[in-house]
């Protein structure tokens, strides 16, 4: 059986939910997507994700959603994590941390397993454990059970994510890579039949400095003094990327998605 995967990239703040709500179901249906997975990494505010969004987006068609080092940043998500078996945080946070890193879900009557995992470098306020050898046992217990295996690997380097796309090659059904918010121009699929992309973009204004108020992250270089972040409203896009499957979990295809929001939006008619 074919499988279509849309991950949909990094959904930044107010104006990503937005972009989410408006565009998302047209373009499962136009391109009749199977399983819908979504980085939520900088929902809320930018930084993390918050209990309330993390089910607004679920009722808006997402079956999983993806963290990186903002996992924890919203304190309600430690109580709601183990309750909710459609958010992962990554996978190599520490044992015994609350929620899940891999779930494996349904897609009637056949099964896909995802993996959230963070990089080692360029996060200073977490420090996980090394994704290189935890991934690959990890993908064998998964294995037991599915051939269709998404990882999204959250990182800030472009060869931090090349060094996993090459360590997983073959392993793997798609490394989507997120942590950089903009999209890059490198999808392929392997002769081993694993698809990559090293950032699916974000979901959100595009005209801004990663998907906040550029004003205020341009006053942060200036000053190097700590200023709260601000939501922005610009062109709203959906970017990401659709991977296509074969029944021995197998990518044949990927292409990337950058769909414009044709609804105008902006804070003040916004529902979230």
């Amino acid at each position: 059986m074919f499988m279509k995967i849309l991950f949909v990239g990094e959904i930044v703040g107010k104006a990503g939910i937005f972009t989410v709500k408006n565009t998302l179901k047209p373009f499962v249906d136009e391109k009749k997507i199977d399983f819908v997975i979504g980085s939520g990494n900088g929902t809320t505010g930018g930084f993390g994700i918050g209990k309330n969004h993390s089910i607004y987006l679920k009722k808006l068609g997402i079956n999983v959603i993806t963290t990186g080092e903002c996992a924890y940043y919203k304190k309600d998500m430690v109580q709601h994590y183990p309750k909710a078996s459609y958010i992962l945080r990554p996978a190599n946070f520490p044992p015994g941390n609350p929620g899940r890193g891999w779930g494996i879900y349904n897609v009637g009557d056949q099964k896909i397993g995802v993996i959230d995992m963070l990089g080692l470098y360029g996060f200073t306020r977490v420090h996980l454990s090394n994704p290189y050898t935890y991934l690959p046992e990890l993908i064998k217990k998964i294995k037991m059970e599915t051939s269709t295996v998404i990882v999204n690997f959250h990182s800030l380097t472009t060869a931090e994510k090349y060094t996993m796309f090459h360590h997983l090659d073959g392993t793997v059904s798609a490394l989507f890579g997120s942590g950089t918010k903009a999209l890059t121009a490198d999808a392929t699929v392997s002769s081993k039949g694993t698809a990559f992309i090293s950032d699916t973009g974000r979901t959100g204004a595009l005209q801004s400095v990663g998907g906040l108020d550029p004003e205020i992250e341009i006053h942060k270089f200036l000053t190097q003094i700590p200023e709260r972040s601000s939501d922005y409203w610009s062109e709203q896009f959906l970017q990401g990327a659709v991977v296509e499957t074969d029944s021995r979990g197998q990518a044949i295809n990927i292409e990337t998605v950058n769909l414009k929001c044709e609804v105008e939006a902006d804070e003040k008619n916004s529902d979230h």
